[in-house]
């Protein structure tokens, strides 16, 4: 099973400006997150940027990049115009994962490409960890995911689905549920077909882009993680965390 890692990075992030050149003891943070994803067994691993400092701090440190337009809507339509730059072909699985995730398991990385490839039904797939606090489960920041028998998905949400009826507001369910991890992998010749679908209804009010995707009849494999993932950088808060983290592995 071979798959390709793909990592979008931008510098015009708005709560932390720079935030793929963000050192992490030494190494920029973009740099941080392709050694992770070297380690999932990818064949290769690519960056996929607009900003000449990330292609230059890439060359650096000896991490594959290519240059992509400034102008993209979405992650995914950067990644179909690398998919396009590296003519990758059709049937290559390609891993979608977060310049902005230096502490992702390359594990799940593996995972999500081993399901896509497992499932020849999938167009997608993605990640998903049991939710276990209350505060979690309540919270529309967190986006949970209710799959099928299959392990499919048949909807994301920001709100607390399944509802269980009759259930006391301030506890869990009794029955698992899940919470959405934004790692996906892809069939190439669906990353480059995706930026063509209509977006949705659902979509749009929920502010979910893979909703356009079941929307449209297409199908996402999901791999139930056992362990929590850890939590992406979005905030000065989650660099210094991240930065702390790493200060104790030394």
């Amino acid at each position: 099973m071979n798959f390709v890692v793909l990592i979008p990075a931008r510098l015009a992030a708005s709560r932390l400006p720079n935030k793929p050149l963000a050192d992490l003891a030494g190494i920029p943070m973009v740099v941080r997150v392709a050694q992770r994803a070297q380690l999932s067994q990818a064949s290769q691993t690519v960056v996929a940027t607009d900003s000449p400092e990330v292609m230059q701090v890439c060359q650096q440190f000896g991490v594959k990049a290519v240059m992509t337009r400034s102008d993209h809507p979405s992650g995914s339509d950067r990644l179909a115009e690398a998919a396009a730059l590296l003519n990758l072909p059709d049937d290559t699985i390609v891993v979608n994962v977060q310049g902005d995730e230096p502490l992702i398991d390359p594990h799940n990385i593996h995972a999500v490409a081993q399901l896509l490839h497992d499932q020849p039904d999938c167009s997608m797939s993605t990640l998903a960890d049991p939710i276990t606090q209350l505060e979690e489960w309540l919270s529309p920041h967190c986006v949970k995911v209710v799959m099928n028998a299959q392990s499919q998905a048949l909807y994301f949400s920001r709100a607390s689905i399944p509802h269980q009826r009759g259930a006391a507001a301030d506890q869990l369910p009794a029955h698992p549920v899940y919470r959405h991890v934004g790692l996906y992998a892809y069939r190439c010749e669906f990353l480059k077909l995706y930026p063509t679908l209509t977006p949705c209804a659902a979509e749009q009010a929920e502010a979910l882009e893979q909703l356009r995707v079941l929307w449209h009849g297409y199908h996402i494999g999901v791999h139930v993680s056992q362990q929590p993932s850890a939590a992406g950088v979005d905030t000065p808060a989650d660099l210094e965390r991240v930065r702390q983290w790493l200060s104790q592995q030394t």
